[in-house]
């Protein structure tokens, strides 16, 4: 009879144990069901572009953005969301109305958009070219400025493209990525400055004449494609209340060119602006966003993930980085039908971060991982806090609609095979290269710096440096669906994996210690 029991419990526990393995298993299908064939990313990708977009670091409309996250996120189930404070950054700033017009020798709307924190004007007035090669140049144009458009750049001829501006990688770029090698430890860069005393004078002399407004030219992008960030000035910072901007605007690269080559030949060009805008953020600080689906038996640490939620104004923000942020929204929101379709939990707590101020130089990822994880100078790290043991990974996305191709290792080696094991189950959305090779720009690098695996993910570049990446034409009509749905799909899988390990991630060594 107590062998009859035991087999009976034996039984029981191996169906136990089977059951479990089946869920675990089946655990990837749901989410490729919920990623793929029940895909919402691309509603969350047209509220966050369509409806509030753009997002600038300081302006209402990052403000109007992230309330509607919030709320978004809340109704959703998950748990801890909240706004973290970060700064001070400086004065906000908003365009509320623009636009230009050329008035002789005929006229012509032109396509142009002013730099962010440029303030308010208006008026008609001549172009003249600043033809400056030395600070005797200087004192040709002092006094005669005031009321003038002012060329800033010479012409740039355009050659005719005749391949696509779009792409894909193929297996000659990703054999590339996969055989890097190693990546050497970053250094500081230092710039020659030779020159900078000169355009110190010119920049000083321009605050002094108060030109209608400073015309520059697209850098590059043909077709009225307008490539736009910020303003500047002679010293000091751009968004320090009470600071004097010059206006300044940038024009599509075929139309400077016709004001210019028109100019050049001694004919008059004049032109009509009328530009409004508002200086916002009275109190200085910005927000991250924050989310958590808790965990279990491993609560206490955390596996993050997250884009950088704000933008440029020209565009609405859909490639640089709304596509990131609704793909992480997405993600989480995968994970949260997942578990409640498996009735597994996670064991780690996973934490969604979506960062503001990283277009001006990752600022909220840095507060937030100065704020946590590490005392930091810059961004290197000085110590860290005991916080950052309990952080397994963090995953980002940031570099346009593109889908996921595989991962940059940031150096990592020991990650190797465990990635390419996740990897494995998705052969058929090829995704399978991993690199060493470092990459940067954006927010990840806040958490490599201080000891935390941080990784970005390698994805199709399609026209992201071409035509999107801080251009008038990032909108939402530039956007891939099917690439999105892949790419969410994905990061769901590595952020539930890493929730479930037994250990953390393996970390690359350094040589930083704990406080006390």
């Amino acid at each position: 009879m107590k062998q009859f029991f035991l087999l009976l419990l034996l039984l029981s526990f191996s169906f136990s144990i089977h059951s479990q393995k089946s869920k675990t298993l089946d655990v990837v299908d749901i989410i490729k069901k919920h990623g793929i064939e029940k895909s919402n990313v691309m509603e969350i990708a047209n509220w966050i572009t369509d409806y509030n977009g753009p997002r600038l670091t300081g302006s209402p409309g990052l403000d109007n953005a992230t309330k509607w996250v919030v709320e978004e996120l809340t109704s959703w189930g998950m748990k801890n969301v909240h706004l973290q404070k970060w700064g001070p950054f400086g004065r906000g700033w908003e365009m509320t109305h623009f636009e230009m017009h050329a008035k002789s020798p005929d006229y012509w709307p032109v396509i142009a958009y002013p730099k962010a924190w440029s303030p308010s004007t208006s008026g008609n007035g001549e172009v003249i070219y600043l033809n400056i090669k030395d600070k005797n140049d200087i004192e040709k144009y002092r006094g005669k400025l005031k009321g003038k458009f002012i060329l800033m750049d010479s012409i740039l001829n355009i050659n005719e493209a005749f391949e696509a501006s779009a792409k894909r990688h193929d297996n000659n770029s990703l054999l590339e990525l996969a055989n890097a090698n190693t990546p050497t430890p970053r250094s500081r860069r230092y710039r020659n400055n030779s020159g900078n005393s000169l355009r110190q004078d010119i920049w000083n002399m321009l605050e002094e004449e108060k030109p209608i407004a400073l015309l520059d030219r697209s850098y590059k992008g043909e077709l009225g494609t307008v490539f736009v960030s910020g303003a500047r000035v002679a010293d000091g910072n751009v968004r320090d209340n009470g600071k004097y901007v010059v206006p300044q605007i940038t024009l599509a690269m075929e139309h400077y060119n016709r004001v210019f080559r028109v100019a050049k030949k001694g004919i008059p060009v004049n032109l009509t602006i009328d530009f409004k805008s508002n200086y916002t953020n009275a109190d200085g600080m910005e927000h991250n966003i924050i989310a958590e689906i808790p965990g279990t038996d491993l609560k206490n640490e955390v596996v993050m993930f997250g884009a950088h939620f704000d933008s440029w104004h020209t565009g609405t923000g859909a490639t640089d980085n709304g596509s990131g942020s609704a793909v992480m929204m997405e993600a989480a929101r995968i994970l949260l039908e997942t578990i409640k379709e498996s009735g597994i939990k996670p064991r780690r707590t996973l934490r969604i971060a979506l960062w503001t101020g990283e277009e001006q130089g990752l600022f909220g990822s840095r507060a937030y991982v100065a704020e946590n994880f590490a005392e930091v100078d810059g961004f290197a790290a000085k110590s860290l806090k005991v916080a950052q043991k309990n952080v397994s990974a963090y995953y980002n996305l940031d570099n346009g609609t593109g889908k996921i191709r595989g991962v940059y290792l940031q150096g990592n080696n020991e990650v190797s095979p465990i990635f390419r094991e996740w990897l494995s189950s998705f052969k058929e959305m090829e995704a399978s290269t991993l690199s060493l090779s470092n990459t940067g720009g954006t927010d990840h690098l806040a958490f490599d710096s201080v000891g935390i695996p941080g990784f970005k993910f390698i994805q199709e570049p399609i026209a992201y440096s071409t035509k999107t990446h801080h251009s008038n034409m990032d909108n939402y009509d530039h956007l891939v669906e099917d690439d999105l749905k892949q790419a969410a799909t994905i990061i769901a899988y590595f952020i539930w994996k890493t929730s479930q390990r037994d250990e953390i991630l393996p970390r690359k060594e350094n040589n930083l210690k704990y406080d006390n």
